[in-house]
């Protein structure tokens, strides 16, 4: 059983490089770079940005200083730390690459996310100047990174499909909660949602399963934080 496992797995491997090296030059160059601009430490960001500056409610009582120390401790928390980390364990040489290309070398920086992403959860949670849906996204993406753990276990599943799937479904649920004009939004977060996916399965390894799997780990993490937070 052990063999034919093997097998199948290394057929699948071969597969997918030989799908990889079949596409056009031009397209694994915008799938690189859309792959880099919508990088899971990036994609919080984006949507504490879109929160902040872009709608009209969240943070309207905000002045600018107050928006700018947020956005500011959103990118601490979800970009400066993460990639110190991993840079860090590469030194030490407890992964192998910066990539995170196999599920153990995903172990200690998903954890390390973890610890990262709920800190400024609990602290966001603690603010009572800061919405709902802010603290909710924030508990969102604790969840995902967790999932994203367990999940790591039977398979290496995409985090940058995780991140989108939490940002579409954020997205939705602002629109279908508010009585705002979110067309444009939904239209943005679901082109980007599309062409960030398609990005992965032309420039990594990622299977159909790992892809898809991912943005229902997203999906799921943002309906229980915002039915549950």
């Amino acid at each position: 059983m052990s063999t034919r496992m093997m097998f199948e797995e290394e057929n699948q491997l071969q597969s997918v490089e030989m799908q990889i090296a079949n596409q056009p030059l031009i397209l694994k160059i915008l799938a690189k770079i859309f792959s880099y601009i919508f990088h899971p430490v990036f994609v919080p960001v984006y949507i504490v940005y879109f929160m902040l500056y872009l709608h009209p409610n969240l943070f309207a009582g905000f002045q600018p200083f107050d928006k700018t120390k947020t956005l500011i401790m959103g990118f601490v928390m979800y970009t400066f730390f993460p990639v110190v980390t991993v840079l860090l364990l590469k030194a030490l040489n407890f992964i192998s690459d910066f990539h995170l290309t196999t599920q153990k070398d995903r172990i200690i920086p998903l954890v390390a996310c973890g610890i990262w992403y709920f800190w400024i959860w609990y602290v966001w949670r603690n603010l009572p100047d800061y919405p709902a849906a802010a603290v909710q996204l924030t508990l969102a993406i604790w969840i995902s990174v967790s999932l994203a753990l367990m999940a790591n276990i039977i398979m290496k599943v995409s985090l940058h499909a995780i991140s989108m799937g939490v940002g579409l479904t954020f997205i939705l649920l602002l629109a279908f909660s508010q009585p705002l004009h979110f067309g444009v939004y939904i239209s943005v977060a679901l082109l980007a949602t599309g062409i960030v996916c398609t990005s992965r399965f032309i420039v990594s390894d990622h299977t159909a399963k790992e892809v898809y799997g991912g943005l229902v780990v997203g999906l799921v993490s943002m309906l229980i934080a915002w039915f549950v937070g």
